[in-house]
């Protein structure tokens, strides 16, 4: 897989040439198309002059800041590019947090770090082992799609998951949302029935049982469509009835879930997961 970006991890004196790689992608989902419906074809966007109305040919095009309204600096892609601070190449550790210390609000994209040539891996791992047996993540920075991001690091397996890191400003503030909400007293015996409906549903993290079930019948609604099926309309969503008594549905919730046969263990889980696969 191509990296994503190469350059040089840096702890103090000891540096070593390393790799990023997306470790997300979504080029599974199921993707659309801009069609003309009259024709079948699929259409092209094209760049329109805002004030001439004309199209702009793509040797025309460039980008520009806003210094005043309706009015821009040209900046070429020439003078973007030699623009180099540090992190453009290399990700120099600043500290080191304990992981539980990073607001999950923070975490944005995941990377896996690897070293880009044989002669790094000593150090590499040098650097992996300590943050291991220290139980600790490295911050530094790096320069991402023209934009200089924090990054954390930590031990992954044989290599290191870095993830980039939102600034404060990016992260809205949970006052605004959470603020007005009261603070109330529960009933002991209210709040001891819902944990031993959290108690009957606990079980271990397990994402080969995560399925994307729209997807799914979305897919299986495009099947259909080619294969020329007659569609049955489908009942619409049904709001769940609200129990006005709220220990009542408690009550009825514990009732329900006994009918239903035990979750499956984490090893069955999966079995169970592969033969549906």
């Amino acid at each position: 897989m191509r990296p994503y970006w190469k350059g040089y991890l840096k702890l103090a004196l000891v540096s070593c040439p390393i790799a990023l790689h997306a470790a997300c992608s979504t080029s599974e989902r199921v993707a659309f198309r801009q069609i003309n419906k009259a024709t079948g074809n699929r259409l092209r966007q094209q760049l329109i002059d805002e004030d001439t109305r004309q199209p702009v040919d793509p040797e025309h095009k460039g980008r520009g800041y806003e210094v005043a309204r309706g009015q821009y600096i040209i900046v070429e892609d020439e003078e973007i590019d030699a623009i180099e601070i540090e992190s453009t190449h290399v990700i120099e550790i600043d500290s080191f947090v304990p992981r539980q210390q990073i607001d999950q609000r923070f975490f944005d994209t995941p990377y896996y770090v690897t070293p880009n040539e044989p002669v790094a891996q000593e150090a590499f791992a040098v650097i992996r082992e300590a943050m291991r047996h220290k139980a600790m993540v490295a911050l530094g920075r790096l320069v991402l799609a023209k934009r200089e991001r924090v990054i954390a690091l930590e031990p992954y397996d044989k290599g290191l998951l870095g993830t980039t890191l939102r600034y404060p400003y990016e992260v809205r503030n949970a006052m605004d949302y959470f603020g007005d909400l009261p603070g109330l007293t529960l009933a002991p015996d209210m709040l001891g029935l819902a944990e031993h409906i959290v108690d009957s549903k606990a079980g271990a993290f397990d994402p080969s049982l995560f399925r994307d079930r729209y997807e799914e019948a979305l897919l299986a609604h495009l099947k259909a469509k080619q294969a020329g099926a007659v569609q049955q309309s489908k009942p619409t969503f049904a709001v769940p009835r609200r129990m006005i008594n709220l220990m009542e549905a408690l009550r009825r919730s514990i009732a329900e879930d006994k009918k239903l046969p035990p979750a499956p263990r984490k090893g069955a889980a999966a079995a169970l997961a592969r033969k549906r696969a």
